[in-house]
């Protein structure tokens, strides 16, 4: 890190998923001894994400090293469980709205932000100069959460481009994926969902559930192989305010999908024929129990793969959706001969057009707008959308970039 963690005063998240969290057991192994400050829901989630990341990569870690296909001797987990539960103790929850004093009298205060329970906006006060972080931003209309708080004004604003280069798909996702779904059934196949077990895999369980009910879709088994994600879902019932779902679509969440615990169960997934679903982690199918399904049911034309959202460069995710014919899986190659689709109007980030038209909040232009948190070609692009549409001062800034917010 280009700063020793044991300097660090303080660190605060905008949610749990694990490109923002993630790296917390590290920075707390490497020395970090502050507060990690952050919502009550994104307290709890972290509960449920981290131990489980640390877990995942010991298992991967003893993986590699009994199949021999690492290039490290022995292979390691970046970190273990064990730190990753030593970092909980780290976590200090804030609830929405209210003041909190950091070092060097700066306040933090947290709003919603959307995009999946405890997601926050980051607002920063020091002398009278405000600074504000998106995180990443919700969109107004999702099925499940609500729409992000409206901000009236920041002196600087650093704002999140994952969408900044499109727009969501206009149709109804949930028309489309049950299209999907009745013709891999037909072709006696199974959908496999690589889904970010926080936030993507509710969403689908939800949609699932209420084309069930509209017999919309063949009543075929429905897997939900993360016991990451199962215990996600009770928290659905703990933080009404956040999100739409009635108490009765939250108790749906729990009882459409069979969860799979053991790796046992989830190993004779792979044996079993037939039309069903499969929704398992990790969305861009960068690791996780999802990788053994692909490994089993990608060579098979009558298998679907489907995506639910953004996949990174140089992901399995973004090679199998850009067309790749083979994808490499614990050192070997697997010929990818599914279906593969990406419902990127299932994602939960905003995309450019009502990322601008949440920035209309705005009463006054901020003295600087920076956007971070996307493809370089996705945040130049939300920079000029900015500048011609709301003739805001935009940067994108570089790697390890330091700029002086002095109020001028």
């Amino acid at each position: 890190m280009p700063v020793a963690p044991q300097e660090i005063d303080a660190v605060v998240l905008t949610h749990a998923h694990l490109d923002h969290s993630g790296y917390l057991p590290l920075l707390v192994k490497n020395g970090f001894r502050g507060p990690v400050h952050c919502s009550e829901a994104t307290a709890d989630l972290c509960a449920i994400l981290l131990p489980d990341s640390g877990h995942l990569q010991e298992e991967e870690a003893a993986y590699a090293n009994r199949k021999g296909f690492s290039k490290h001797k022995p292979a390691l987990p970046l970190y273990t469980t064990a730190d990753a539960e030593n970092s909980l103790t780290r976590l200090t929850p804030v609830a929405f709205g209210s003041e909190t004093s950091l070092p060097g009298g700066v306040m933090l205060r947290l709003r919603p932000a959307g995009h999946l329970l405890g997601g926050s906006l980051v607002e920063l006060q020091h002398n009278g100069t405000t600074l504000l972080f998106t995180g990443d931003l919700g969109r107004p209309n999702d099925p499940i959460m609500v729409a992000p708080a409206a901000v009236a004004r920041a002196d600087y604003l650093v704002a999140e481009s994952t969408y900044g280069d499109r727009r969501h798909d206009v149709h109804d996702p949930k028309q489309q994926l049950a299209e999907i779904i009745k013709r891999t059934a037909q072709r006696g196949g199974a959908v496999i969902v690589p889904a970010f077990a926080v936030g993507r895999a509710q969403l689908l369980l939800h949609l699932i559930h209420a084309l069930k009910q509209a017999r919309a879709i063949p009543d075929i088994p429905v897997f939900l192989n993360s016991p990451m994600a199962a215990d996600t879902t009770r928290l659905y019932h703990k933080y009404r305010a956040e999100h739409r779902l009635t108490p009765a679509q939250c108790d749906a969440l729990h009882t459409i999908a069979k969860i799979v615990n053991s790796v046992e169960e989830s190993k004779r997934l792979n044996e079993f024929r037939g039309p069903m679903i499969i929704i398992s982690a990790s969305g861009m199918a960068t690791g996780g129990r999802v990788v053994h399904h692909l490994k089993t049911f990608a060579p098979d034309a009558r298998n679907t793969i489907l995506f639910a959202g953004f996949q990174a460069g140089g992901t399995r995710g973004a090679a199998m959706v850009n067309g790749a014919e083979s994808i490499k899986i614990h050192g070997e190659y697997v010929l990818v001969r599914a279906e593969v689709v990406n419902l990127d109007n299932l994602s939960a980030h905003a995309d450019y057009a009502e990322i601008l038209d949440w920035l209309g909040h705005f009463q006054a232009p901020p003295r600087k707008t920076f956007v971070t948190h996307g493809e370089p070609s996705a945040a130049d692009a939300l920079r000029k959308r900015i500048e011609e549409n709301l003739h805001w001062r935009v940067d994108v800034p570089e790697y390890l970039q330091s700029v002086t917010l002095n109020g001028e």
